[in-house]
C-alpha cells in the first residue's frame, strides 16, 4: 500500500517517455513534400521571385521543421532581400540542427559582414576553418568577404533637408 502512489507515478513517467520515443522520426528522414517545396523555393529564387521563394521555403519548413537545407535557402533569400538579421537567425536555426554545417556557418558569417559585425564574423570564420580541414569554397568566400569588409552605405536621396524654423523667443 505504501508503494502504490510511487509505482503509479513511475508507470506514468515510463509510458510518457516510451510514447515520445516511438513517435519521433530519425533526423535522416525528411518529408518528401518538404523537399519538393524546398526545390520549388530554390527555383523561384534563381528565377528572381524572392516572395515566391520565401512562401515555398516557409511551406517546406511548416511541413518538416528538420529540413536544414530549407533554412539555409530561406536565409539566402533573406540576404538577397537585405534582411541580414533575419538571415543570421535562419542560419542559426540550421546550425541547431547540424552544428557542423560549413555552408550554414559561412553564410552566417557573410551575413554578419554585410551587417557590419566583422569581429563576430571572424569568430565564425575560425569555427568554419576548424570544421573544414582542407580547402572549402564557403570558407574561402567568407574569408574574402571579411577581407573586403562591409558594403558601403550610400545615400539614395540627395535632396537637402531644410533646417527647422526657429520659434520666436520672448525675453522676460
Amino acid at each position: 500500500m505504501r508503494f502504490t502512489p510511487a509505482s503509479i507515478a513511475l508507470a506514468i513517467v515510463l509510458t510518457t517517455v516510451s510514447s515520445v520515443g516511438l513517435s519521433q522520426k530519425p533526423d535522416s528522414q525528411i518529408s518528401p513534400q518538404s523537399v519538393e517545396w524546398q526545390k520549388a523555393g530554390e527555383a523561384a529564387r534563381k528565377a528572381g521571385n524572392l516572395d515566391g521563394a520565401t512562401d515555398a521555403l516557409e511551406s517546406a519548413l511548416a511541413i518538416d521543421p528538420r529540413n536544414r537545407a530549407a533554412y539555409v535557402a530561406l536565409a539566402e533569400v533573406a540576404r538577397a532581400q537585405g534582411l541580414q538579421g533575419k538571415a543570421i537567425r535562419l542560419y542559426k536555426e540550421a546550425l541547431l540542427l547540424d552544428p557542423t554545417d560549413v555552408v550554414a556557418l559561412a553564410g552566417q558569417g557573410e551575413a554578419m559582414v554585410e551587417k557590419g559585425a566583422i569581429a563576430r564574423a571572424k569568430d565564425v570564420l575560425a569555427q568554419a576553418q576548424a570544421l573544414c580541414k582542407s580547402e572549402c569554397a564557403p570558407v574561402g568566400r567568407l574569408a574574402a568577404a571579411i577581407q573586403k569588409g562591409p558594403p558601403a552605405v550610400a545615400m539614395t536621396d540627395k535632396t537637402v533637408v531644410p533646417a527647422p524654423k526657429a520659434a520666436p523667443t520672448q525675453t522676460p
